[in-house]
């Protein structure tokens, strides 16, 4: 197969930053919507863009798009696409689905409908009446918008921010994606010193050893489409042997993350020696209040608890005017900070340079960023 469309999936609010890591990866024809960043590009984009979108939550391989305003509709155009190029005689192919504003609003039919309509179109192909479906895994959604259903097959598996690092989180973990979304909306620089004083289970921090020492945020797990016929295997590899040729394990860094929960600390330890970074990345137990760094020009980014739970929000409001006050003898790096709480400024004792609207989860909140002097130039 020559040529794919592709959809990158993305949470609320990070669908630039999406569309940025595509063109990184050299593809050019980019169009980006809410949710989501659809791309054309050869059958290499799959394992490419899997192992190398730090922000994507999944990348899906479109197959077709029409307007279904009756279930005959939705059948026949599903069963005249051609699946049986792109799905073996034994796979398994589950269907999912969802719908919103559109006449077709049962889910669970139009997914019963557009099995059948599949098993119809391989049925001609494959000249044959049943699938045993015992061999790679095909996942198709079908969603509907505005009376649009856009078909697709997963190539992802599990969702990307699943990086094969964290076994073991704490209560509310920040989303690897997020994480390293943050990270990406500042300047930082792995020459820069880089700080998390809330770091929970290191999420931030190991994402930004990650994109310090430039690896693949894919390159320890494993993808659905890597037993796709038509993929092949060597496309798979070369794209596993850029990222071996392109990481810089010799970059040196300076990475702090700290906690005020010593069990925080120890699993972010274990979490951060299972990414490979035991070494380069230093973990203490410290109230924010007591945060210090000699380092200069630094960039410290952490997503404090919010207060949203009854009876915390006294202790929150308390802990963010520490923090505006503790901060302040940090005086030429940049701060950046995540959280739901409206009167975040107010308390910090200073309005941000910048504010950006994102979502953590369900949840909306604001990315408060502080910005630092610029470091000298070398």
């Amino acid at each position: 197969m020559d040529k794919v469309t592709l959809i990158a999936t993305a949470t609320m609010g990070l669908e630039a930053l999406v569309a940025r890591e595509v063109k990184d990866l050299g593809y050019e024809d980019v169009q980006v919507e809410n949710g989501k960043v659809t791309f054309t590009a050869d059958a290499s984009a799959i394992p490419r863009a899997n192992l190398w979108l730090r922000t994507a939550d999944r990348v899906k391989l479109k197959v077709g798009e029409f307007k279904a305003y009756t279930f005959d509709e939705l059948f026949e155009k599903t069963k005249a696409l051609p699946w049986a190029d792109l799905i073996p005689v034994h796979a398994e192919f589950p269907v999912i689905g969802k719908s919103v504003k559109s006449k077709l609003f049962s889910v669970s039919d139009c997914q019963a409908i557009v099995k059948k309509a599949v098993v119809e179109s391989m049925k001609k192909r494959y000249k044959q009446e049943w699938f045993d479906e015992d061999g790679p895994f095909y996942r198709i959604e079908v969603a509907l918008h505005k009376d649009v259903a856009t078909l697709t097959i997963d190539t992802s598996g599990t969702g990307l921010h699943k990086r094969g690092y964290r076994y073991l989180h704490n209560e509310a973990p920040l989303k690897e994606t997020l994480a390293a979304a943050m990270i990406m909306l500042t300047p930082w620089k792995p020459d820069r010193p880089f700080a998390d004083p809330f770091t929970g289970s290191g999420t931030i921090p190991i994402e930004a050893a990650m994109i310090g020492q430039n690896l693949a945020p894919g390159f320890n797990r494993d993808f659905a489409s890597e037993d796709w016929h038509w993929i092949g295997k060597d496309r798979w590899e070369k794209a596993r042997q850029e990222v071996e040729d392109v990481a810089n394990y010799d970059q040196p860094l300076d990475i702090l993350g700290a906690d005020i929960d010593h069990r925080s600390v120890e699993l972010a330890s274990n979490n951060a020696m299972e990414a490979g970074f035991g070494d380069m990345i230093q973990f203490k137990q410290m109230q924010v209040k007591d945060f210090r760094h000699r380092g200069q020009y630094g960039i410290l980014i952490g997503n404090p608890p919010y207060g949203e739970r009854l009876g915390e929000r006294p202790e929150v409001e308390q802990m963010y005017k520490d923090m505006g006050k503790t901060f302040q003898l940090l005086d030429t790096w940049s701060i950046y900070m995540l959280t739901s709480h409206e009167g975040f400024e107010e308390l910090y004792g200073e309005k941000a340079t910048k504010k950006r609207k994102l979502y953590n989860g369900n949840l909306k909140v604001d990315y408060y960023q502080f910005f630092g002097p610029k470091p000298p130039r070398n």
